[in-house]
């Protein structure tokens, strides 16, 4: 039902770093702020007049998720879907619709605490984006901006809303002393992934993917040049062969950002496989917690 994750939002009290981080060492298009006293960093990887965006806040958090749909029609189906499996839907006003640059837009409060914005028509001005430095670009399409990595404190029972409420399929899962599960709603191996950690809440990266190897290594160079901290070293993944290194970004989180991953052939069934390692090679971390991102102790909203 979902067709991509169209957008993302943090808050964060580094947010001005990333006019900088986000162009000069991603290669994302800095947005012109709104007015004078905009402070929100919106960040473009494609036509799309905007993809990732950090607010200023007192803490760092995930915002929202943006998922996209295919139209007004599924649009009215999602909507439906959540409202039936128990979750109050709220019907975006046009301050918000302006606010996202899209059609129309709703959002709601999962379980765990993380707010999902569904929306379709996000404002796409062909011809216009232009990475903000010398590099070829980054894999968007039909796949949108990427894939999120989330920590939850229920594993299962994230499954079950991502796969039966949302309509995600199980691409595959990895079991690492946490177990780690990828699923898809496009042709992108994983569009979102959950990490089972008890007791626990949080988000752990974002991923962009370029077009060349090249851009890789270059920004990998450029983390090190000015002393970013790497959360894991060069490397390709087990499941999806995607090439990467993980960067701290300036809000906490990790960013993923790789080139090379398989595609997902949406027209024949999909067969889920199981891997004991996240890596082929590389991926090294530094002597921290294996998934730090941005977390804290989960507690239910009827507790």
């Amino acid at each position: 039902m979902i067709d991509s994750l169209s957008y993302i939002g943090f808050t964060s009290p580094a947010a001005d770093e990333w006019r900088t981080f986000g162009t000069e060492v991603l290669g994302l298009q800095l947005v012109e702020p709104r007015s004078t006293e905009d402070r929100t960093v919106r960040l473009r990887a494609d036509d799309a007049v905007q993809r990732l965006m950090i607010e200023p806040g007192e803490a760092n958090n995930l915002a929202y998720l943006g998922w996209a749909v295919s139209g007004p029609e599924e649009f009215a189906i999602i909507v439906s879907n959540v409202t039936s499996a128990g979750f109050t839907v709220n019907q975006g006003d046009a301050a918000l619709i302006a606010e996202r640059q899209v059609a129309d837009v709703a959002w709601f409060t999962d379980a765990f605490g993380f707010r999902h914005e569904l929306s379709w028509g996000l404002l796409t001005r062909p011809s216009t984006f232009h990475p903000s430095r010398s590099m070829s670009g980054f894999v968007t399409g039909e796949g949108g901006l990427g894939h999120a990595v989330l920590i939850v404190p229920d594993i299962n029972a994230a499954t079950a809303f991502y796969t039966d409420v949302l309509g995600f399929t199980l691409s595959d899962q990895v079991h690492v002393g946490v177990t780690i599960r990828f699923f898809h709603c496009n042709s992108r191996h994983h569009t979102i992934a959950l990490v089972g950690v008890p007791g626990m809440v949080g988000v752990h990266h974002l991923m962009l993917e370029v077009k060349s190897i090249d851009d890789v290594g270059i920004a990998h160079d450029m983390c090190i040049e000015r002393n970013i901290p790497l959360a894991m070293t060069l490397g390709r993944h087990t499941n999806d062969f995607m090439t990467s290194f993980y960067v701290r970004t300036p809000s906490g989180f990790e960013l993923e950002y790789g080139w090379g991953a398989i595609t997902v052939d949406m027209s024949v069934p999909w067969t889920a496989q199981s891997f004991d390692s996240t890596s082929v090679w590389g991926h090294k971390p530094p002597s921290e917690p294996l998934f730090p991102g941005i977390l804290k102790p989960f507690v239910a909203a009827n507790s």
